[in-house]
């Protein structure tokens, strides 16, 4: 049946990922069980391997779900992914039904449940994600996977409102609306506003595409984008791809391109990457009265109509129909989801989102892995070149008297202590190293940070106009972004001591040429500044009374908050990495070069005993370089075996259909 085949390819883009990531994590897992068998291996790149297998191990894929209200999201929805259930999971129906944002993932050695936080959380200023950390704080319900009546019964709970008094409602966050034009939370004829009763749910469920580390957002519509900052500034743009809906049977609306462009848009890093258009509901769009030709022409005419609207390609635009998706599949009927035009979307979005997240993962993973890599490369180049250097040495004394081997083990002594006095000096180096370090972080402090944004939540609360506010969060911003470049300024003259400090070993004692990396804080600028430019953006439209300023204002303040942190506590494990890797090189042949001094000297002195003969220990080096030579070629294996799994794109294509 067709469209079990295209289903199928949807979950085999999924499965051929997921396979790659196996396969990267076992040919890590081989260099890193080798390395420690070679002893090559020390504490620093234990870390960046294990950092890549962490990475690997816990990766998510997130596709979020964006519309307004009755545009079909959630029958969306349940008709790619829960169409198996034979029915609706996630509530789907006129008007509003998603109420709060829901995740639906998989969590491994969980049983299946349904996770609730309550609206009332949203007074604290604690956003969602530092909830996560508190369970206690969520009502949790049992979903029975067996019985499809009793997860959708369960579900419903996504969809509870209550009604609450408006200046409550105000100091939540939300919008009551005056006018029927204008969005809003609407006053009902008791004075009472009805909101959501939950800020967030859970949905921890079993399916073949969740285990392999599918996460799915659905969002609610324009008023709660608005209202729960979290979502606008940490969730959707964390999003690796969004699926925007529209209705087919209205066109796009201005509350959709206001959606689109306050929340979705194209971002100019990476132009339509991620961001697909679905034009829902084409079944209303279907009449008896006209043939199959005029409907397709309509429904062209509207792909070109939303395509100009968005500034969007045509290509990234997919006319659907969700409902009749759902039950084609349900009923196994390959006409009825051959019309719907289901299949064309959910190969798009394998197309899309799964190499769009393969390069993500191998752009988190190549810096780590180069540096092992070269690492390596430098222990093993050092070494081959430290023995060949003592082979030439001895084969320098073959036919020398006694007198000439005591005058070469003295030259060695006298090598040696040169080097131990260097060394008292790149101690003396570390200490200046460390001082340095310590201003590196101090710009990077999460006190500091954190003293500064007790500040700004001091001023905000004393401003009691709009422009009040806006100043005070400028200053955040800047701050922030000062710090940042303090930072990158440090980092610099750390970068050019240790370059110093390298230049200097290698001319005196001929170790390796090394280029110390550099730090750069450009990616946390860049994030700092899409923050700040979502509150411009936000205060821009601000016409709210002065309760809902200060109460929507400090929730989209307490939101940035919680991302700067993140971004803060990214660049200080950056920074801590990078730190680890510039001085590592350095430590490792400091100790190569200190061990092949002491053979040296061990070597010469046992042929001034006349205990070894020349020829016996040249015969030991050669085995000694034989050895680093296997050392050498079974790395460049391994390595070459990282590499290829890395770069085999054939791996991400689906398997072809056997039934075509």
């Amino acid at each position: 049946m067709k469209s079990a085949s295209q289903t199928q390819n949807l979950e085999q883009h999924f499965e051929a990922y997921s396979e790659w990531r196996q396969s990267l994590a076992n040919a890590v897992t081989d260099l890193k069980t080798w390395l420690h068998q070679q002893e090559l291996s020390d504490t620093q790149v234990d870390q960046r391997l294990e950092h890549v297998l962490s990475t690997l191990r816990d990766d998510k894929l997130y596709v979020a779900f964006v519309a307004e209200f009755s545009r079909g999201k959630s029958e969306l929805i349940n008709a790619i992914f829960f169409a198996n259930f034979g029915q609706r999971i996630l509530p789907s129906s006129a008007g509003r039904t998603t109420m709060c944002p829901t995740e639906v993932m998989y969590e491994n050695g969980s049983e299946p449940n349904l996770r609730l936080l309550p609206i009332e959380s949203r007074k604290s200023g604690t956003t969602i994600t530092e909830f996560r950390g508190f369970p206690e704080e969520w009502q949790v319900l049992p979903l029975d996977t067996q019985s499809p009546d009793k997860m959708v019964q369960t579900l419903q709970h996504i969809t509870e409102v209550k009604h609450v008094a408006r200046e409550e409602a105000q100091t939540m966050g939300f919008h009551v609306a005056e006018e029927e034009s204008q969005t809003g939370m609407r006053l009902a004829e008791d004075g009472l506003v009805e909101i959501p009763k939950w800020r967030h749910a859970i949905i921890n469920i079993p399916h073949p595409l969740l285990e392999q580390g599918l996460v799915i957002l659905d969002t609610p519509g324009l008023n709660a984008l608005g209202a729960e900052p979290e979502l606008t500034l940490n969730m959707l743009p964390s999003a690796h791809a969004v699926l925007f809906i529209l209705a087919a049977d209205a066109g796009v609306t201005k509350s959709d391109i206001d959606v689109w462009h306050d929340h979705i848009g194209v971002r100019k890093d990476s132009p339509n990457k991620g961001r697909l258009v679905v034009l829902n509901k084409i079944d209303g769009l279907w009449d008896e009265l006209r043939d199959w030709k005029e409907v397709q022409n309509e429904i062209n005419r509207q792909i070109r109509d939303t395509a100009k609207h968005l500034a969007i390609p045509e290509s990234n635009v997919f006319p659907v129909s969700a409902q009749k998706a759902l039950l084609g599949k349900v009923k196994k009927d390959s006409k009825i989801v051959e019309r719907s035009r289901i299949l064309a979307l959910e190969q798009a979005l394998g197309n899309e989102i799964v190499p769009a997240k393969r390069e993500i993962v191998r752009d988190n993973i190549s810096g780590d892995m180069e540096d092992v890599i070269k690492a390596m490369r430098l222990i093993i180049s050092q070494r081959t070149k430290n023995v060949y250097e003592h082979m030439d040495e001895l084969g320098g004394l073959s036919g020398k008297n006694m007198d000439v081997i005591e005058h070469m083990m003295q030259k060695v002594k006298a090598d040696k202590e040169v080097f131990e006095k260097s060394l008292q000096r790149f101690q003396a180096t570390r200490s200046i190293f460390s001082q340095q370090t310590n201003v590196l972080y101090t710009h990077l402090n999460l006190k500091n940070l954190d003293s500064q944004i007790a500040q700004t939540k001091k001023e905000m609360d004393l401003s009691l106009t709009t422009a009040g506010l806006k100043s005070c969060m400028e200053g955040f911003f800047k701050h922030s972004q000062d710090t940042m470049e303090g930072a990158s300024k440090q980092a610099q003259e750390i970068k050019s001591m240790m370059e110093g400090v390298y230049k200097k070993f290698q001319e005196e004692h001929g170790l390796g040429n090394i280029k110390p990396g550099s730090f750069s804080v450009t990616r946390y600028l860049r994030e700092i500044k899409r923050l700040q430019d979502r509150h411009d953006q936000y205060m821009k439209g601000m016409s709210l009374v002065l309760t809902e300023q200060r109460s929507l204002t400090r929730k989209f303040f307490e939101s940035s908050v919680a991302k700067t942190r993140a971004i803060y506590k990214m660049a200080n494990r950056d920074a801590d990495n990078w730190l680890k890797t510039i001085m590592s090189p350095m430590e490792s042949q400091v100790r190569e070069h200190q061990v092949q001094l002491r053979r040296r000297l061990e070597s010469i002195k046992r042929i001034h005993q006349a205990s070894d003969t020349l020829e016996e220990r040249v015969q030991e080096l050669e085995q000694i370089r034989d050895g680093i030579r296997e050392q050498e070629k079974n790395l460049e294996s391994r390595v070459e075996a990282v590499i290829q799994v890395i770069n085999f794109d054939k791996s991400m294509e689906p398997a072809a259909d056997k039934s075509a």
